[in-house]
């Protein structure tokens, strides 16, 4: 039999849940830690509740305060959710969604050459049309995004005397980009379903961090100076959020915006 001492026992772990006044109802926060963020993030799950990362270093308490002033936040979106028809798990023709700012539709059509998907001015050869499209959709998103969005950022860290050692392009799920201290810049594909310059800003947001990495005054600061129309940019991805994935609640800006 071993003895154990009240003071040499571990601290209890760190609740995986709790809960958070949102308006008249409560909703459930649960808690997952990643030690690549650098920030308390908040993501509205499709069945109600609020999945909150906790960066390397932070604590579930802090991450609880951060969920209950972003109650506000938290009750838009819910009611977006609820108003919102929600995206089919299937794409057949006929779905809308965004591309390029723009809200397109599905088309397919069989031509001499084959069967072929259209939305906006984009033509996608596929091999069968009767199925779910989205795959195809979303893999021709991808290869655009390859292809324009790391030109993109070279072109503007350049303009801004910018230095990036290199540009990844990801599928993250909580985040529309991210920026390492050694200077890799990564961005979401899903940046070519926002307007060219929503696109620019969320870019410059994380060139931003090359000199400050952190979400500080001087951070905004020097968002304001790259971006200076950054809060009409951060104001088209909330009212357009219902339509876009991820959705994602970050530190805001000061002053709200």
């Amino acid at each position: 039999m071993q003895l154990e001492w009240p003071w040499c026992r571990p601290p209890p772990a760190a609740p995986a849940s709790a809960w958070v006044a949102v308006g008249s109802r409560s909703v459930r926060l649960w808690f997952v830690r990643h030690r690549r963020a650098r920030r308390y993030v908040l993501r509205l799950r499709a069945d109600g509740a609020v999945r909150v990362t906790v960066p390397r270093g932070g604590s579930v308490a802090e991450a609880q305060r951060f969920a209950a002033r972003s109650a506000p936040w938290i009750e838009r979106q819910l009611l977006r959710q609820a108003r919102a028809p929600q995206p089919p798990a299937r794409w057949p023709a006929g779905t809308e969604f965004l591309f390029r700012g723009e809200r397109v539709r599905l088309e397919a059509a069989r031509t001499d050459a084959g069967n072929v998907i259209r939305f906006g001015t984009e033509a996608v050869p596929v091999a069968g049309m009767d199925g779910d499209l989205r795959p195809a959709v979303e893999q021709h998103l991808r290869r655009l995004a390859a292809l324009e969005l790391p030109a993109r950022v070279r072109e503007l860290a350049a303009r801004h005397h910018l230095s990036v050692r290199r540009v990844t392009i990801r599928s993250q799920r909580s985040r529309w980009g991210s920026c390492s201290p050694r200077g890799t810049i990564s961005l979401n594909w899903r940046l070519v379903q926002t307007p060219p310059w929503v696109r620019d800003y969320l870019v410059l947001h994380e060139l931003a961090h090359l000199r400050e990495m952190n979400h500080s005054r001087r951070f905004w600061a020097e968002v304001a100076r790259l971006c200076p129309n950054y809060r009409e940019a951060e104001r088209w991805l909330k009212e357009h959020a219902d339509l876009l994935t991820p959705q994602i609640q970050g530190c805001p800006p000061p002053g709200g915006g």
